[in-house]
C-alpha cells in the first residue's frame, strides 16, 4: 500500500507542471483573443466594443503622455477626445510582438507594440504594457501604460 501511495505521489508531481503549462497556454490564448477583439472593434470605429477589453471599474488605471487616467469612463472619454472628436480619426489599429507572461493563475503581464495607419498616410506607433486579471466573466485589462513614439 505504501508503494502504491508513493507511485501515486510521483505521478501527480510529474504531471503538475504539464497541467500548469496547459492552464497558462489557455490563459494566453484567452488574453490574445481579448486583444484581437479589441483590434477588430477599433477598426470598426467601435470604442465601446474596444473598451470591453478593459475592467469596467473606477479602479482601472491608464498611463499615457505623462498623464494618469483613473477609471473606465475616464479612459473611454480620453479615447473619444483623441480619436473621435473633430479633426481626429481612429485609423486602422494593429497590435504586434505580443509577449504574454503569466504572473499567476489569475494575472498576466503583456508587452507589445501598437501601430496605427491613418488616412493621410501617417503611422503613429508605440509600445504598451498591460496588466490583465482574470474575473468570473473573463480576462480584463486592469492597467494600461501606452507610450507613442
Amino acid at each position: 500500500m505504501r508503494n502504491l501511495a508513493w507511485v501515486f505521489t510521483m505521478v501527480v508531481m510529474l504531471t503538475m507542471p504539464a497541467l500548469a503549462q496547459d492552464s497558462g497556454d489557455a490563459a494566453r490564448t484567452a488574453i490574445r483573443k481579448v486583444m484581437e477583439e479589441q483590434q477588430a472593434a477599433w477598426n470598426r470605429h467601435d470604442l465601446e466594443g474596444f473598451m470591453a477589453g478593459y475592467w469596467n471599474s473606477p479602479e482601472l488605471t491608464f498611463f499615457s503622455g505623462g498623464r494618469e487616467y483613473q477609471g473606465w469612463q475616464a479612459v473611454l472619454d480620453r479615447y473619444k477626445q483623441n480619436y473621435q472628436s473633430a479633426g481626429h480619426e481612429m485609423g486602422k489599429l494593429e497590435f504586434a510582438n505580443l509577449r504574454i507572461e503569466m504572473l499567476g493563475r489569475d494575472a498576466a503581464f503583456v508587452r507589445g507594440e501598437f501601430h496605427l495607419t491613418m488616412s493621410d498616410g501617417k503611422t503613429p506607433h508605440g509600445l504598451f504594457t498591460l496588466i490583465f486579471r482574470r474575473f468570473p466573466g473573463g480576462w480584463k485589462i486592469i492597467h494600461d501604460h501606452s507610450a507613442a513614439e
